[in-house]
């Protein structure tokens, strides 16, 4: 084969390949699986609203999100969301999914699925499995006081529309449900996250008890710290919504 085509042939796949890699990056999602830019907009968690109050049989607000009622649901949805819910080939390509509130009536907890994920999935060495279940906690641990420091300042402002709702002149019974509807909103989105970080901690436990009985290590007692840290903080929470259903969440295993 001449040089000439065999340099052509060259330059050629190499233009490909650059095509092929720009096409991935391109449908790739962010940093550390976080669903792409294109994918994101200011309302994306908004439906967190809806789900909440749907499944107990509440209208949701019509009102526009405010700042704080936005970041709430946006620091919300990470802990809300089951750790190693989402698969490597999902992140690749941005996966989003709205989750089902634990007040729908086929919602059953499994506390053994994020162990039994944890353990089943390929790993080269069982200390990758300890440093996952670390790593899980420990962002729990770091998500914990920003969502709770949105908590109190959504509860606090909430306080304010339900005290002045009294002095507003001329308020249409429409815009008295729908501040209404907005407060239970952000009060149930808040249950729904210590309900979660309650089931975490659930989860985190079975799956180190069955690491330690499986493949025993020194970095058993780095995860027992923390996941106690994580229990501790969450059965003290800097603000606690006022519980306005009881129903409890089914709970398996």
């Amino acid at each position: 084969m001449p040089e000439s085509i065999r340099q052509i042939r060259t330059v050629v796949s190499a233009v490909l390949l650059a095509a092929v890699g720009a096409s991935l990056g391109a449908c790739s999602g962010g940093d550390f699986g976080r669903t792409r830019a294109d994918m994101r907009s200011d309302d994306m968690h908004r439906w967190l609203g809806t789900e909440v109050t749907s499944s107990v049989g509440l209208r949701p607000s019509q009102f526009q999100l405010t700042d704080e009622e936005r970041q709430l649901r946006d620091l919300a949805y990470p802990i809300i969301e089951p750790p190693l819910s989402r698969p490597a080939w999902k992140s690749v390509f941005g996966d989003y999914k709205a989750l089902p509130s634990p007040w729908r009536q086929k919602v059953v907890f499994d506390r053994t699925m994020y162990g039994r994920t944890l353990i089943d999935e390929p790993h080269r060495s069982h200390s990758s499995r300890y440093a996952q279940l670390i790593e899980d906690v420990r962002n729990d641990i770091t998500r914990f006081e920003p969502f709770f420091g949105s908590a109190i300042r959504v509860i606090d402002l909430d306080r304010k529309r339900d005290a002045s709702m009294a002095r507003v002149s001329e308020l249409s019974p429409r815009e008295k449900a729908d501040a209404v509807e907005r407060m239970q909103e952000n009060s149930l989105i808040i249950q729904w996250v210590q309900q979660s970080l309650e089931q975490r901690v659930s989860s985190y436990r079975w799956a180190l008890e069955r690491l330690v009985i499986q493949a025993p290590d020194g970095m058993a007692a780095d995860a027992d710290r923390l996941i106690g840290e994580l229990a501790a903080q969450t059965a003290n929470p800097p603000v606690a919504a006022q519980p306005m259903y009881q129903r409890p969440v089914s709970v398996r295993g």
